[in-house]
């Protein structure tokens, strides 16, 4: 038990240090080493997983973990892992919120 509870740390750790190397979350849109793998959106983590299948390898063994993770609803156990590199990744500028309604009621 103890030796699996210390793959899934390892594991953890991992996702941890790696970041996007490609597509639109790599380095060419989210310099410089692109979007950390946590970060990514379920939406994008969903369409690898439909389009026939994550990447070769392990980042594609990582991605996969990150997207079960998020789809059990577990993205808080990703909390950590932001807090040590200053937060969630921005994937797009914040837009101004207006809450104000026209007329008079």
């Amino acid at each position: 038990m103890d030796e699996l509870v210390e793959q899934m740390q390892r594991d953890l750790e991992e996702i941890g240090r790696t970041c996007m190397p490609f597509g639109k979350h790599g380095p060419a849109h989210h310099p410089p080493n692109g979007v950390p793998i946590y970060d990514l959106p379920v939406e994008y983590l969903a369409w690898f997983a439909a389009k026939g299948g994550f990447p070769k390898g392990r980042l594609g063994v990582l991605l996969q973990m990150v997207h079960q993770m998020k789809v059990d609803g577990l993205d808080l156990v990703f909390d950590t892992l932001r807090k040590r590199r200053g937060g969630r990744t921005q994937l797009r500028p914040a837009r101004p919120r207006n809450f104000e309604f026209g007329g008079n009621s």
